[in-house]
């Protein structure tokens, strides 16, 4: 991975910790941890661990308040705070998606969602009449976190993740540049 130019893994499963140890007491070069926002760091006390761990960065729930995350970046000083600051809220809990899975055998927890949650559907009643038509009835807004940058980097946050899955090149081109202007 490292001779690979892998600056850092990003891990949800925390036997990898344990894999990762033993792979570079055997001299490979380490190569730093980051906590997937899947491990769901919800509170001091769990991001006190993940740096116990050895974790160099924590990448916050969507969900996190303004004041979970300073608590969680004044219990794990040692940490980097990672926050999505733009993209989907989720349906499913802290993007632990079995529903992508479940339709097309893709597996949201490995990178290949589907956004099933995005996806059009008819709403249909016990009795088969159709309710609601071809709408995206699973899906939230997108939430836009440029306004409050600075209150994140006051609670702790130093890197601000885009999510650009499935949108097109002007899209994230445009998005990143308003965040980059901001």
């Amino acid at each position: 991975v490292v001779e690979a130019g892998a600056d850092a893994l990003i891990v949800q499963d925390l036997a990898v910790v344990r894999l990762a140890g033993g792979l570079f007491r055997g001299g490979l070069k380490a190569i730093p941890l980051h906590a997937s926002t899947q491990t769901a760091i919800l509170s001091p006390e769990k991001a006190g661990m993940l740096s116990s761990y050895g974790f160099s960065r924590l990448i916050l729930e969507r969900e996190s308040s303004l004041e979970q995350i300073r608590a969680i970046a004044a219990a794990a000083p040692e940490c980097e705070i990672e926050f999505f600051v733009h993209g989907a809220l989720c349906v499913c809990y802290s993007g632990q998606c079995y529903l992508s899975e479940a339709l097309a055998g893709r597996s949201a927890n490995r990178g290949a969602c589907i956004q099933a949650c995005r996806s059009r559907y008819d709403l249909v009643d016990g009795n088969g009449k159709v309710l609601v038509k071809d709408k995206a009835l699973l899906s939230l807004k997108d939430f836009r976190l440029r306004d409050r940058l600075s209150d994140l980097a006051d609670a702790g946050v130093c890197s601000f993740k885009i999510e650009g899955r499935l949108k097109n090149e002007s899209y994230v081109r445009n998005v990143v540049r308003d965040y980059s202007l901001a």
